[in-house]
């Protein structure tokens, strides 16, 4: 089974400002360490599950976050960006049996996440087909297109209730919840076990269930902040 995991900070156990997300603030050491032990806590439950081929996706900023002797064998790490049009699950193709995201959050303008937010800062809200969408489902329709289903998502409880909406197959874990600027956390290291044991959970289960229909067309709506 060949699994492919993307993996973002700001939906990560304990991370509430933009300053814990950036390099050059020195908040952001322990918060990266968080994003890295929530993405290897995703390794080891996609390989209790069988996996035998891991590709995780570094989808943070520069995606220059994650060490690749940090994951498990026998785990590959994709940094940076090489401008593939499917950006945060860049390469995935019809070989990968089953997709999972670490660290997302909630759309611009959703609440429940000091940090939301969609692609870029200077987004206010992006809609497809007239529905406002987060990371998320931008990249759930990019796996959609190569048929891999996203079968589980970790990240702040706002998204992961717009997950359960949208596409209940999914299995989700919710790191936080707050409310403007405020935010409630779980404990890393319940984030970290229930990370490894949820996707577990999800890849030994029907995996075909979370598989997204694709619409016959798209409409794209972006507007930004002034």
């Amino acid at each position: 089974m060949r699994v492919y995991i993307s993996v973002d900070i700001e939906g990560v156990a304990g991370i509430s400002h933009w300053d814990e997300a950036r390099k050059t603030h020195a908040d952001y050491g322990q918060f990266r360490d968080q994003m890295v032990a929530e993405a290897r806590a995703a390794c080891e439950g996609a390989l209790a599950a069988g996996a035998t081929a891991i590709t995780v996706k570094d989808a943070h900023a520069s995606g220059r976050n994650l060490m690749a002797g940090a994951l498990p064998k026998p785990a590959e790490l994709i940094s940076g960006w090489s401008g593939h049009p499917y950006m945060m699950v860049q390469e995935i193709d019809e070989t990968y049996d089953a997709a999972a995201f670490i660290g997302y959050h909630a759309r611009a303008g959703a609440g429940g996440n000091p940090l939301a937010h969609t692609i870029s800062g200077s987004v206010h809200e992006i809609r497809i087909n007239n529905a406002a969408v987060s990371e998320y489902h931008i990249h759930s329709y990019a796996a959609a297109l190569a048929g891999v289903p996203v079968v589980f998502v970790s990240g702040d409880r706002t998204l992961c209730e717009d997950i359960a909406s949208w596409q209940p197959a999914t299995r989700t874990f919710a790191t936080k919840w707050g409310e403007g600027a405020s935010q409630h956390t779980v404990h890393p290291q319940v984030a970290i076990d229930g990370i490894r044991t949820g996707i577990q959970a999800a890849l030994e289960g029907d995996i075909h269930a979370a598989r997204l229909e694709l619409p016959d067309r798209f409409s794209l709506q972006i507007t930004y902040k002034q």
